[in-house]
């Protein structure tokens, strides 16, 4: 489909969306106008089948798609919260500190089940444990499928539960800002007195770290409608009595001011069925552009925006040492082989993702210094 076809289905997803989780019944003659078949590619598109399947049904609108989306949307979440009781109550056992992240938090602020769709399940750890969390995972039938490698460690087990297991919010690949706000996070977190181990952040800190980790992909590949919608949702069920001034004083102190104000005001406006300014079309534009989880072409934009292109591709070649040790291990103990992983890297690359490394070269000469 077109760019304004797409947009057009994109905007049909929204106000679905916003009828959804307002309780408000669509409007049959805006319904009968819209394509199924756009309108069913776009919200996948953004992972908003299901609440968009939820408005439809409010409007006494059947479509097999749909209803078969929220089918495995619900079936899911209950894999993925079973699975996830499991995992907890091994770490309770261990004594490993664990909190629940994202989607399994904002999955309740929804009006109904299976409204919030979730991939997989994200929970932040005591990262002085990872063998025993691996050692916990693989007892309960998951395969390690990504380990000692980045922020988080990624298991995997059939059909469809997906883990990711988080020794940190934010690493080395992000912006120092973050990082640093977040280095030592658990003595920002409340012990959750349900459990014997778990913890969890207070309203405003998890409203807080939703913004930061919107706006990390939001200033790398981009971020989709949901991430939108997540914020609006949350927002409707706790925001009066957030502590503004302490909500003011934190996204100050992480540089998110200004993000968190046209990111609060476009979901209100767009859910709320209200008209958008021109800047809130511009911001909802890249979004749509992005998908759910951003494009390699926004990603190289933003990093050639940053650095240029020759500092682009220079970063991109000789990834700093912390990097580098998230890849290569060894490196901690031996510095010097730092050279001959540079060269392993590329080699890899060009063996495994060839497709990957001249999709990034295109981008790069497309991309605008800006």
């Amino acid at each position: 489909m077109t760019w304004e076809e797409y947009r057009g289905a994109c905007l049909d997803v929204a106000y679905l969306a916003g009828c959804a989780v307002n309780g408000r019944t669509p409007d049959a003659t805006r319904v009968g106008g819209m394509d199924p078949a756009r309108l069913y590619a776009a919200a996948e598109r953004h992972l908003l089948a299901s609440v968009t399947a939820a408005a439809l049904e409010r409007a006494g609108v059947k479509d097999d798609a749909f209803t078969q989306a929220r089918g495995r949307a619900i079936r899911r979440i209950a894999l993925l919260d079973a699975d996830r009781a499991a995992v907890t109550a091994q770490l309770d056992a261990r004594g490993i500190w664990y909190m629940p992240l994202k989607g399994a938090v904002l999955k309740d602020c929804y009006p109904h089940l299976g409204m919030r769709e979730m991939a997989d399940n994200d929970i932040l750890f005591d990262d002085a444990r990872a063998a025993e969390v691996r050692q916990v995972m693989e007892s309960l039938g998951f395969a390690a499928k990504q380990y000692g490698v980045s922020v988080h460690d990624v298991y995997h087990k059939p059909p469809v539960s997906n883990f990711e297991m988080h020794r940190a919010l934010f690493g080395p690949s992000h912006e120092k800002r973050l990082v640093d706000y977040y280095a030592g996070v658990k003595r920002r977190l409340v012990k959750d007195e349900g459990n014997a181990c778990g913890f969890y952040f207070t309203p405003e800190d998890f409203y807080i770290y939703i913004t930061a980790h919107e706006y990390k992909h939001y200033a790398n590949g981009g971020t989709g409608m949901r991430s939108l919608l997540d914020a609006y949702v949350y927002l409707k069920r706790y925001g009066d009595a957030l502590d503004g001034a302490y909500l003011r004083a934190e996204l100050s102190a992480l540089a998110l001011t200004d993000f968190e104000a046209r990111n609060r005001s476009l979901a209100a406006h767009l859910f709320g069925g209200e008209a958008l300014t021109d800047a809130e079309r511009e911001m909802l534009d890249y979004i749509l552009a992005s998908g759910t989880y951003g494009t390699l072409q926004h990603s190289v934009e933003h990093a050639v925006a940053k650095r240029g292109r020759l500092g682009f591709f220079i970063r991109r070649a000789f990834l700093p040492y912390r990097s580098m040790c998230a890849l290569y291990p060894v490196l901690q103990k031996i510095p010097v082989l730092l050279p001959f992983c540079w060269a392993a890297r590329w080699i890899h690359a060009l063996r495994t993702k060839p497709g990957r490394v001249h999709g990034v070269i295109r981008a790069a000469m497309r991309a605008k210094k800006k």
